[in-house]
């Protein structure tokens, strides 16, 4: 049975859809194609010879074990697929009101956002994209199409709300891709990565596919000074009563102390280089995204790092 579909909802979809399509169109164009390109051809499966075939196709190891000619079959990889990975957990709702600005992109409304540009570039490209969506299970699975229709539906499914009080289990999302996505893809796994250790899986997943690791997070909630990058302290405003979205506990944090202040600092700080050293070890891409500003931007400037470093391949 289809879902009814929520009039909000929709006009969610259309905004982040009209922003998307014009990001691609104005910023982005060749970005995507000069950095991710098909693998040319792919080993398909094995025949007997037949006249005509050529000898350097012949596969030597099956021709020993069966006792007459095989050839390798080779298909011409033209497309690529674009599989998004993206956290649908209570923390993704979150964002701040800077005093005197307003509302800042929620972490979900930057990731659908994300994933509307990037998927619009791969369907220019003539890509397929796919989505699995999840939060301590996966909520759905969306399998890899063409065409701007399908970019349509995938925006409207990362437009779904965060799941209230849904907890975030990346490792049981990176296990569930690397099983339904058999074939090499593109992975970009699109998340705030508040949670359980996954870097097992994470590992798994990219010796199979080209993983990029895609950080949404509030500049207040990932505690950054948005002036030099660096890791900002907590502001002084006295006690604050704080609630984990996924646990829904509650914190009374006295912001006036000192020791507090470095406590949280040094916490961001760690919670940082964690992810960074897990990324690295795992030889996958990290892109910060912030709810903040331009989601084209660093987009750009992950496309030119990819460039860059093929080029000195």
């Amino acid at each position: 049975m289809a879902r009814a579909l929520d009039p909000e909802l929709l006009a969610e979809a259309r905004r982040i859809q009209v922003r998307a399509d014009r990001m691609v169109t104005d910023v982005m164009s060749g970005g995507y194609s000069s950095v991710f390109r098909g693998s040319g051809i792919e080993f398909d499966e094995v025949r007997e010879f037949a006249e005509g075939d050529e000898l350097r196709s012949v596969d030597w190891n099956v021709t020993a074990r069966v006792g007459r000619p095989f050839v390798k079959k080779f298909v011409e990889e033209r497309e690529l697929t674009v599989l998004f990975l993206l956290d649908m957990s209570a923390s993704m709702a979150f964002g701040t009101r800077p005093q005197g600005q307003p509302v800042r992109r929620s972490a979900a409304t930057t990731a659908a956002l994300f994933v509307g540009c990037v998927a619009f570039a791969a369907a220019r490209n003539n890509d397929k994209a796919g989505l699995i969506t999840f939060t301590d299970r996966v909520t759905r699975y969306v399998p890899a199409k063409k065409g701007r229709n399908h970019v349509l539906r995938l925006i409207r499914e990362a437009c779904e709300p965060p799941t209230s009080g849904a907890r975030t289990d990346l490792a049981n999302a990176l296990d569930y891709a690397g099983r339904v996505q058999r074939r090499r893809a593109i992975v970009f796994v699109v998340s705030d990565f508040l949670g359980d250790d996954f870097t097992p899986k994470l590992r798994l997943l990219a010796q199979r596919h080209d993983v990029i690791a895609v950080r949404i997070r509030d500049p207040f909630a990932a505690g950054l000074d948005r002036a030099n990058g660096d890791v900002a302290a907590l502001p002084n405003v006295g006690l604050v009563h704080l609630a984990d979205p996924e646990t829904g506990r509650t914190f009374l944090v006295d912001t006036a102390s000192a020791a507090v202040r470095a406590r949280v600092r040094a916490n961001w700080q760690a919670e940082r280089q964690r992810l960074l050293e897990v990324t690295r070890r795992a030889r996958v891409d990290l892109l910060d995204v912030a709810t903040a500003g331009s989601v084209a931007d660093p987009l750009m400037r992950f496309f030119r790092m990819r460039e860059l470093r093929g080029a000195k391949r």
